[in-house]
């Protein structure tokens, strides 16, 4: 079973986030208190947990949740067969829809600080069709 492995927000585009135990999650928003909220297609970002592991062993780092500016770290889910348009489910409640698979890759705070970053070829960008609340260890699945 997939779960949601991390949650991560910061107060502003273009820093690090950092991690919360659990969230509320707005519809047609994002997440609470995360600067990425907005009436746009890029409100929550979501990532691969096995990702971050890969580039902590491939590039000799040793980073956790929020390292790569990711809102929700998943573990156990194949991202492979996901596409624009397909639906998330996290917990009971809340449904993200891919708006946008990777984006253009710049100099972010990421790639100054760890040299690799991961959301312009492997996050998922979502849009929130419900809204809800969310922890740590919730289920994660396809909608």
């Amino acid at each position: 079973m997939a779960q949601l492995y991390s949650i991560c927000i910061a107060p502003e585009r273009g820093q690090l986030k950092k991690e919360v135990p659990e969230a509320n999650v707005i519809t047609d928003f994002g997440i609470e208190n995360d600067g990425h909220g907005g009436e746009w297609g890029r409100q929550v970002t979501v990532l691969n947990w096995a990702s971050v592991q890969k580039a902590n062993h491939d590039h000799n780092l040793n980073v956790g949740p929020g390292a790569f500016a990711e809102n929700l770290l998943v573990e156990g889910l194949d991202f492979t067969g996901i596409g624009v348009g397909d639906r998330i489910r996290f917990g009971d409640d809340v449904v993200l829809e891919v708006s946008q698979i990777g984006k253009e890759d710049h100099p972010s705070v990421v790639t100054r600080t760890l040299g690799v970053t991961l959301l312009p070829y492997e996050g998922l960008f979502c849009r929130v069709i419900s809204g809800g609340h969310i922890q740590k260890g919730d289920k994660v699945e396809l909608a």
